[in-house]
């Protein structure tokens, strides 16, 4: 008779599965999200179920995983050394449990922990750490506390015994202003930063968060307006990593998109200083989601640009073939062009864009502050000078700016 493995006694055990075999019987959900971390942790992975779920099939014609589909008889867990059952049949899965305890196979029951040998942990993996946490069997308040402890590590509230990052740079996108919406291992370094380097479009939330020894440098682009040469910005970073202080870059969406991020990995670089890439999440496609705006939609656009708007079609220094983006039929999503929004109209108007063109304007995209300006492309100019549209703000331009679902 096995024991209750629900009960408080459980003893939490990292098992080395790599390489070993491990038998699941069932190929419904339940195995479904068991299935990734055993195959994470190199497991040799057989199911055994009647029937599998869509990603099961998938991760079996991937050759992640062999799957049988069978009835599960006696004998399928010969060679295993760690079993589930998860099939919906209770007599069917205590007689799997009732085979791995003949054969000493430590074995999980779903349907009914205590009556396994073996408790799934609510686990996680933070930073090299995998985080296991038992609660008696009870699975909901495991994972509660689980998904708290991970967001308490991320967020810096909890620290590890890790040693902090070593000197040098760590250039982050931010995200399109919501805080949230920065990435885990984005928040993660943050929290380790001796000195952040922000410009004005990350979200000012995070630099809240920050210890009263970290050294904030303002980076603030403000268009059109007082600005940090790039020149000094390089230096800053270069200089403070040199001086023994890790520091991290941090930047409103991602620092490749029309962020300057590489020119900054360049200088370092040159400098000898160490970079660590932190990707983050464009405003070019995030703000238009907040909105209820995909970018692509099937059967109405196979295609997406993304265009800054920081000089004038005519302008010397314009790398922009206006006249080809004006003959393409799918989205076109404008940064930094709420100023020159009457000259971009106009000249996606000559080059063949029909006047009626929906255009949707965001502006603050993601925050509680967030205004969306439904207008066309013969009409978009006036809109946003009437209702003193500004930046930081995204243009979406193309049959899905008019779509008008509200995203909440």
């Amino acid at each position: 008779m096995s024991t209750a493995a629900g009960s408080e006694s459980n003893y939490l055990v990292g098992l080395d599965l790599k390489g070993r075999r491990v038998v699941v019987v069932g190929g419904g959900t339940v195995a479904q999200r068991r299935l990734g971390l055993l195959v994470a942790s190199g497991a040799d992975v057989h199911v055994v179920s009647r029937e599998v779920t869509p990603a099961v099939e998938g991760m079996a014609t991937g050759g992640q995983i062999s799957v049988e589909l069978r009835d599960y008889t006696e004998g399928d867990l010969a060679d295993a050394w760690y079993a589930i059952a998860c099939t919906d049949e209770p007599d069917t899965n205590a007689a799997i449990v009732a085979e791995a305890e003949r054969h000493r196979i430590f074995c999980v029951r779903a349907d009914n922990a205590k009556d396994g040998t073996a408790v799934t942990p609510a686990s996680a993996t933070y930073d090299g750490m995998n985080l296991g946490l038992l609660a008696g069997g009870d699975h909901r308040r495991s994972a509660a506390v689980r998904n708290a402890l991970v967001e308490a590590l991320q967020s810096g509230a909890v620290t590890d015994s890790a040693e902090p990052p070593a000197a040098g740079v760590a250039l982050v996108g931010g995200g399109p202003g919501d805080p949230d919406l920065i990435t885990v291992r984005g928040r993660r370094l943050l929290s380790h930063a001796d000195v952040v380097v922000a410009d004005r479009l990350a979200p000012p939330e995070l630099l809240a968060e920050l210890g009263p020894h970290v050294e904030v440098v303002d980076a603030a682009k403000i268009p059109y307006g007082r600005a940090m040469a790039q020149e000094a910005i390089n230096s800053a970073l270069i200089d403070n990593a040199k001086a023994g202080k890790f520091v991290v870059r941090l930047k409103g969406g991602d620092p490749f998109v029309f962020g300057r991020g590489y020119e900054e990995l360049e200088a370092c670089a040159e400098a000898g200083v160490p970079v660590t890439v932190v990707p983050g999440i464009t405003s070019a496609i995030s703000v238009p989601s907040a909105a209820g705006i995909p970018v692509t939609h099937r059967g109405v656009t196979h295609e997406f640009v993304v265009v800054s708007g920081h000089v004038a079609p005519d302008h010397p220094d314009s790398l922009v073939d206006w006249s080809a983006l004006a003959r393409l039929k799918g989205t076109i999503v404008l940064l930094m062009a709420v100023e020159r929004i009457g000259l971009f109209a106009d000249v996606l108007v000559e080059g063949g864009r029909p006047p009626e063109t929906p255009v949707t304007v965001i502006q603050e995209g993601t925050l509680r502050t967030q205004r969306v300006l439904r207008a066309d492309l013969s009409s978009v100019a006036d809109r946003v000078r009437d209702e003193a549209i500004r930046p930081p703000a995204i243009i979406v331009i193309g049959p899905v700016a008019g779509f008008s679902v509200d995203a909440g």
